[in-house]
């Protein structure tokens, strides 16, 4: 378990009501926690984007998520470990919506990866089973490559009668 990185907390004025202030990290940390879908965008080896809805859960401080190896997605993280996770809302009268900028960083240890697909038993019982053998997490299409982002910037973007631009750094956390 790794200790959870406290970030540099700034408000964009520029894009922010007069009135706003900065959303405190610890509200944005929750929203990620508790968010459903998260959209992935990564790199293809070509320059192109790829954007895929996927799932993701909160653990040790980082966003985590999985993949088979075959996927996109995997592919391109093999070349390009730079990676964008956003939730939010689709709604423009209120909500948070959240951009995580970082880099995806492959899980391997045992007790790490057993600690993952647990976190997604109890986030996601349904439809989706994970499994770990033999050091590799297992599901019902084959095996599974499990990531976590190393966070270098989070922004979010909060709407209602007050808008607001909050950047969280964790380049120095």
């Amino acid at each position: 378990m790794t200790a959870e990185p406290e970030p540099a907390t700034e408000l964009e004025p520029t894009f922010s009501s007069p009135d706003a202030v900065a959303t405190r990290w610890a509200t944005a940390r929750r929203r990620l926690e508790d968010a459903e879908i998260f959209w992935l965008s990564t790199v293809r080896p070509d320059g192109r984007p790829h954007v895929t809805p996927l799932i993701a859960v909160w653990m040790d401080g980082s966003l985590c998520f999985t993949t088979g190896p075959t996927e996109r997605k995997a592919k391109n993280l093999a070349v390009n470990a730079s990676c964008i996770l956003t939730t939010g809302t689709n709604r423009l009268e209120g909500g948070l919506d959240l951009v995580v900028e970082g880099e995806a960083v492959r899980l391997t240890d045992v007790a790490t990866l057993q600690r993952l697909v647990d976190a997604f038993a109890v986030k996601y019982p349904e439809p989706f089973h994970f499994t770990v053998r033999d050091g590799r997490i297992g599901g019902e299409g084959g095996e599974i490559l499990a990531f976590r982002v190393r966070m270098r910037t989070v922004f979010g973007f909060g709407r209602g009668a007050t808008y607001s631009q909050t950047r969280w750094s964790f380049e120095d956390a």
